[in-house]
């Protein structure tokens, strides 16, 4: 690595041999000047400087209006203003005037060592440590994958690998990451054989299963439901759990978290099955048998998820011995959002208020669609990143900015996550076979066994049948399924792109986190 650089501008600059002695020392490279003209001709010269000591106190031009200078020049160049003068209004004027330290004279060199790695080192220092501590974890990671874990096993491994994950993202350690990023990959071949093997059986009345969709809110929510407390349960469509955790330090300024929690989304891990069983308490065949006028097959025309607010009234009616009061909201454009967040004070004679918030799926679809939203979101820290620039500024967090003055229980939840797809997986079927990419129901389906999860009698499982010889596939890891027609012009345009419907850590093990206000 090069010396990093340092230009030092004091009018006493000979003052400070020692100082300077014991940076060269270090391995800095230090140019002086005695004032604010020749600092500002040196820093116009030499690009390279990484960071700037000012006096505040100097001939010509003084400390301040040569911070003033350089600041318009370059914005980011950290600089730190060194004073025997510890009047509060000058450090206002200094703070202000966005220096990024302040050492008081005489300078010890210590404390000067101290801001460089605070300024400059610290990012290195910490990408250093990330990498280390990554290494010693990579193993115990890789022994937990291989060691045949069970329900809760996967979601420790998980929350691991996003921890890790958002460690390197502020760490900026490329190549960690993508040792990190096979890692994940292995994980999830591991997870899809895990889901393999054990799904059939989640269906049946056996203790070793998770809670799944349709027992999300009779085993979590409804039991918190308290006469004269009001509830609002936040459904972010799409939500990861590591977005979710993205999200978590600006949620945190006004909520802490009382329970982070989980949920196994049911399969196909979409918005048509999963979020009606959510809402219905029930599985998609049991809802297609008792209320065949709400459930639409893939095939049929029409919205699919139309009458989420009638399901979920049903489920109240036939869990509760009493009467809640409730409201249920679609977030689907912003006019909604906003009128979502003005009126939010208005629900609290509710005993529960149901949000679907809509934008993270409509993100993840318009990614697919739009090459300018390809850029912003290119990869999986990009996807978080705008996960997180949408929810600072969104009516959503006003909404929950309102309510950390009421008395009230937030849940947070989503329906089913979504993958980064890279491997096609050829599929041959009829005119009416899905056609989602992560998974497909039809008859006469062709496809690779080693890629899919193969249901060929969906009702052990709770899915419903068009017809009688129906088969379910769902892709594995990260598979995504393609046609033979056109086969290179849909692999170029799905490839890498965020899916849903089939089998990942990332889809199937969603979170469910209860707040309370600060």
């Amino acid at each position: 690595m090069s010396a990093i650089k340092i230009l030092w501008a004091d009018d006493e600059i000979d003052m400070l041999k020692p100082q300077l002695f014991f940076l060269e020392k270090k391995g800095y490279n230090v140019t002086t000047v005695s004032n604010g003209h020749d600092a500002l001709e040196i820093f116009e010269e030499q690009s390279d400087i990484d960071v700037v000591f000012l006096d505040e106190s100097m001939p010509g031009i003084s400390g301040l209006e040569t911070l003033a200078a350089i600041k318009e020049k370059n914005s980011n160049i950290p600089v730190v203003m060194i004073t025997k003068n510890e009047a509060e209004n000058l450090m206002e004027e200094a703070i202000g005037s966005q220096i990024d330290d302040y050492l008081i004279k005489p300078v010890n060199p210590n404390q000067i060592l101290m801001t460089l790695k605070k300024l400059i080192d610290n990012k290195r220092l910490v990408s250093e440590k990330t990498m280390t501590d990554y290494q010693i974890e990579f193993r115990n990671i890789l022994m937990e994958i291989n060691s045949g874990l069970d329900v809760e096993g996967w979601v420790d491994v998980y929350k691991k690998i996003i921890s890790w994950e958002l460690k390197m993202d502020a760490s900026h350690t490329p190549a960690m990451m993508d040792i990190l990023q096979m890692q994940k990959t292995e994980a999830n071949a591991e997870f899809s054989k895990f889901v393999v093997k054990n799904y059939e059986s989640w269906h049946t009345d056996t203790d070793d299963k998770p809670i799944l969709s349709h027992d999300l809110l009779k085993k979590k929510l409804l039991p918190e439901l308290e006469e004269g407390t009001p509830c609002y349960l936040f459904l972010l469509d799409n939500l990861r759990f590591d977005q979710w955790k993205t999200l978590e330090p600006a949620i945190s300024e006004d909520y802490r978290v009382v329970q982070e929690d989980y949920f196994y989304s049911i399969l196909p891990t979409s918005t048509q099955y999963s979020r009606n069983a959510i809402f219905a308490g029930l599985t998609p065949a049991d809802i297609k048998k008792h209320y065949r006028n709400l459930w639409l097959d893939d095939h049929e025309e029409g919205g699919k998820n139309m009458h989420e607010e009638e399901l979920l009234k049903s489920q109240l009616n036939r869990l509760l011995r009493r009467e809640v009061q409730s409201d249920y909201l679609k977030i689907v454009n912003v006019n909604a959002a906003r009128q979502m967040s003005d009126n939010i004070l208005n629900y609290q004679k509710n005993d529960l208020t149901v949000v679907v918030y809509n934008f993270i799926d409509m993100l993840s679809h318009a990614r697919t669609e739009m090459e300018v939203l390809k850029e912003l979101a290119g990869d999986e820290k990009a996807y978080r990143s705008l996960t997180r620039s949408w929810f600072m500024h969104s009516p959503l967090r006003t909404a929950l900015q309102k309510l950390k003055e009421k008395k009230a229980k937030i849940f947070i939840t989503t329906d089913h996550g979504t993958i980064r797809v890279h491997s096609p997986s050829k599929v041959i079927g009829d005119k009416d076979t899905t056609t989602n990419l992560r998974y497909k129901m039809g008859r006469n389906l062709n496809y690779d066994k080693k890629d899919v999860l193969e249901i060929r009698d969906p009702h052990k499982v709770g899915l419903p049948k068009s017809n009688i010889s129906s088969t379910y596939i769902f892709a594995k890891e990260d598979k995504f399924f393609l046609y033979p027609n056109n086969y290179n012009h849909y692999n170029k345009l799905y490839q890498n792109t965020f899916q849903h419907g089939g089998i990942s850590l990332e889809e199937v093990i969603c979170p469910f986190v209860e707040l309370k206000a600060k």
